[in-house]
C-alpha cells in the first residue's frame, strides 16, 4: 500500500486545478449554448482568463475538455475557436439522438412515468412562446429532450447527451428564422407528452421518430442555406 501511495501527495494539487477546470468549462458550455460566443468565434485566453481570474493553465484544460466535447477547435498558430459544423455532423448528431431518445423511450418499462420534469419543460415552451421568445423556446425544447432522456435514470447516458445536446445548439445558432425552426415542435413535445401520461410507450416512441427525422430536414435545409450564404 505505501508503494502505491508513493507520489498520491504531490498529486493533491491536481484535484483543485481540474475541478476549477470542470467550472470554467462549465461557464464556457453555457456560454456557447446560449450563443454569446457564435460559432467560428475565436477564443482569447487572455480575455477570457482575466474576466473568470483564472491561470492560463486552467483555462488551456477548460479549452480541452471542450475541445473533446466538440464544441471547441484548435488551430494550430491561430488558436482556439468554437466550432463550426458540417451538415454531416449535425447528421451524426441526430443519428445519435435517435438511437439514445428512442431507446430510452422503448425502455421505460410500466407505466405510471415520473413526467413532472418533463410537463414543466412543455410548461417552460409555452411560455416562451406566448412571449415570442423563440431563442428560449429553442432552450425549452433542447430542456424537455434532456428530461425525456433522464427518464432512464442513466447518469453516463445524461452525460453524453448533455454534449451532444450542447453541440446541437451550434447548429440551431445559425438559424435567421429562429421560430420557423422551434415552433412546430412545442405541439409535438405535448404529444410525445400525452403518449407517456397515457401510458403508450409505443405511440411515444413513433411520435418521437417522425420528430426528430423531420427536426433533422429543417435543420439541415437551414444550415445549408445560412452557410451558402456566408460562403
Amino acid at each position: 500500500m505505501a508503494e502505491q501511495l508513493t507520489g498520491l501527495a504531490d498529486d493533491r494539487a491536481l484535484l483543485g486545478r481540474t475541478s476549477t477546470a470542470e467550472r470554467v468549462s462549465d461557464i464556457l458550455r453555457s456560454r456557447i449554448a446560449d450563443g454569446y460566443f457564435p460559432p467560428g468565434t475565436r477564443l482569447s485566453e487572455d480575455s477570457i482568463g482575466g474576466a473568470l481570474g483564472v491561470s492560463r493553465n486552467t483555462l488551456r484544460e477548460a479549452f480541452r475538455l471542450l475541445t473533446h466535447e466538440r464544441l471547441l477547435i484548435h488551430e494550430l498558430n491561430r488558436g482556439v475557436f468554437v466550432r463550426v459544423l458540417t451538415v454531416e455532423d449535425v447528421e451524426d448528431i441526430y443519428r445519435t439522438r435517435a438511437l439514445v431518445e428512442c431507446a430510452v423511450v422503448r425502455g421505460l418499462g410500466e407505466p405510471p412515468y415520473a413526467l413532472e420534469n418533463l410537463a414543466a419543460a412543455v410548461e417552460e415552451g409555452r411560455r416562451a412562446a406566448r412571449d415570442g421568445d423563440w431563442k428560449e423556446l429553442g432552450t425549452a425544447n433542447i430542456h424537455f429532450h434532456g428530461r425525456l432522456v433522464a427518464l432512464a435514470g442513466s447518469a453516463r447516458t445524461d452525460e453524453l447527451m448533455r454534449s451532444v445536446f450542447a453541440e446541437l445548439r451550434l447548429a440551431f445558432h445559425l438559424a435567421d428564422d429562429p421560430r420557423r425552426l422551434h415552433e412546430p415542435y412545442l405541439a409535438r413535445n405535448e404529444e410525445i407528452l400525452r403518449a407517456l401520461q397515457a401510458g403508450d410507450r409505443e405511440r411515444a416512441e413513433g411520435l418521437l421518430s417522425v420528430y426528430l427525422d423531420d427536426s433533422l430536414e429543417r435543420v439541415v435545409e437551414v444550415y445549408r442555406r445560412r452557410v451558402g450564404a456566408d460562403g
